[in-house]
């Protein structure tokens, strides 16, 4: 038995008349009666009944078209998956992540994604970069999404885009009276301090902008963004964040930019892949993010 024969037969139980559903199925009609001859003899029974009224499935041939039927909706459903998925338009896709998304580049480019493809099962990872390059080394992760550079990836990578770095001050503080703060009027100021997401990477940076390895009080916490930023509205001290951070309000808490003799400071963000991940899901999402930034996806190095 034929896959064939079983949507022949459908067919003709759908049309009553052979004529009719040869000429659908743009093929002849003996071909046809053929097929559902052999189909019967195949089976043991008598499917249809023929009169000069048209087609009919007997009552047996009616059961065997319920079930067969099933066996085709399922058999196509499954093909039609198969292609979706070999297409990466559905299964899993996880995204190691570092950055906050109540605002920015990142969020917009996730959005886009699950708006082009509906169907993938996108999985975030929050860390810090080291954690989140060490998660893609294991393939635990498809792709991360990280502050550039990191040297500890020699595979596939992509300059992306660049944020901002703001300062979030406490709302009655001295600085918030300033349109912009330059880096030197951090100094010495109560600074909270994460190991989470892009935390390391403003330290290292408040540090070379200073240019002293103890340029502030450090008030180190484990916790995350929003907490530390609740912090902030408490008082405790002001906190380094980049402009994707600034899409969400929390009481008490002001933004401002941090700008060094040449103007605004920026962090650089890559993709980090591995050249032998064979997740289809992966491929959409790298070429979404060509798309979306297409100046910088011919830096050299990309891969």
């Amino acid at each position: 038995m034929e896959f064939r024969d079983l949507r022949w037969a459908i067919a003709a139980s759908q049309h009553r008349s052979l004529r009719q559903t040869a000429e659908t199925l743009k093929i002849k009609q003996s071909t046809l009666s053929r097929c559902l001859r052999d189909l019967e003899y195949k089976l043991g029974g008598t499917l249809f009944e023929r009169t000069n009224g048209g087609t009919r499935p007997t009552i047996e041939g009616q059961e065997f078209l319920d079930a067969a039927r099933r066996i085709v909706d399922e058999t196509e459903a499954i093909a039609a998956r198969l292609k979706t998925r070999s297409r990466g338009e559905s299964g899993r896709l996880t995204i190691g992540v570092h950055a906050s998304l109540s605002a920015g580049n990142l969020r917009a480019t996730l959005l886009d994604h699950r708006h082009r493809f509906p169907d993938v099962e996108t999985h975030l990872v929050d860390g810090s970069s080291d954690h989140l390059i060490s998660d893609l080394a294991s393939s635990t992760i498809d792709v991360a999404v990280v502050a550039e550079p990191n040297q500890r990836w020699s595979d596939r990578s992509l300059l992306v885009w660049s944020e901002r770095v703001v300062v979030a001050l406490p709302e009655n503080h001295p600085l918030t009276g300033r349109d912009v703060v330059h880096w030197g009027e951090l100094r010495l100021e109560p600074l909270l301090s994460s190991q989470r997401g892009p935390g390391p990477e403003l330290l290292k940076l408040l540090i070379s902008k200073l240019g002293c390895f103890d340029p502030c009080r450090l008030l180190r916490h484990d916790v995350g963004l929003d907490r530390l930023l609740t912090l902030v509205g408490a008082g405790w001290g002001i906190l380094l964040v980049l402009e994707s951070a600034t899409g969400a309000a929390y009481p008490g808490v002001t933004f401002r930019e941090l700008h060094d003799a040449e103007g605004p400071t920026r962090l650089s963000f890559g993709a980090y892949w591995r050249q032998a991940n064979c997740n289809p899901s992966l491929r959409p999402f790298l070429d979404l993010l060509r798309e979306r930034y297409p100046d910088l996806s011919t830096a050299p190095g990309t891969g």
